[in-house]
């Protein structure tokens, strides 16, 4: 484990994804310790107290907390390990944290609607995930990653709400592919890359955890 490093996870949590994603590109080594969101460690709510949320990186006794700027912070810290997640150009990484932004706020506000809302709050959640997606694909346009030619930012904000596709596309019963086709095939560079692929869980295993947290939670 490198420089007392731990990882307050959740394999589920497209947020932690995102984390789990950075510290393999970068090839830190790290503790994980999973945590129950219906039965929160005390280690959470003390390095944590303010969102009581995961994911949570905790670097010699300090937290760090919410995925974007831990993701950041990653990249700050071993910033010679590998190639910056974050361009160098002050425009170009204002865009970047831009688009990024843009992905944590629509997630926050579409993600849960879709796999837990019913009828109205569903199709409205449906109908927002698909807009917000062109939008993305917009912006990706013909590039092979947001970042350009490499893996960056940006990637690493979006590319974790593709292992939720199968759960959205099953229970919302449409089709993400059929209405962002360049985006489908994006995330599939990004699944070629180590870093993703193995930070990203199967997902008929993200759509089984949406089946449990729904009856968690009682709804039918």
């Amino acid at each position: 484990m490198e420089d007392n490093l731990v990882l307050l996870d959740l394999w589920a949590s497209a947020f932690a994804m995102r984390v789990r994603i950075a510290l393999a590109e970068k090839g830190i080594k790290y503790e994980s310790k999973e945590e129950d969101l219906f039965d929160k460690s005390p280690l959470l709510l003390e390095m944590n107290p303010v969102h009581k949320k995961v994911p949570v990186l905790i670097h010699d006794g300090k937290s760090i907390c919410e995925s974007l700027i831990i993701v950041e912070y990653i990249d700050e810290v071993w910033h010679g390990k590998s190639t910056p997640l974050l361009p160098s150009d002050p425009f170009q990484r204002s865009q970047a944290r831009f688009w990024a932004d843009y992905t944590d706020k629509k997630i926050s506000s579409f993600g849960r609607n879709l796999w837990a809302g019913k009828g109205e709050e569903h199709e409205a959640a449906k109908k927002e995930l698909i807009e917000y997606l062109k939008t993305m694909e917009g912006e990706l346009g013909d590039k092979h990653f947001f970042g350009g030619e490499r893996i960056g930012f940006v990637d690493v904000a979006l590319v974790p709400i593709t292992s939720w596709f199968y759960t959205y596309e099953t229970l919302g019963n449409f089709s993400i592919g059929a209405e962002c086709p360049k985006l489908i095939a994006w995330s599939k560079r990004c699944l070629e890359k180590e870093s993703v692929a193995k930070s990203l869980p199967h997902p008929h295993k993200i759509y089984e955890a949406a089946l449990w947290f729904r009856k968690k939670l009682g709804i039918e």
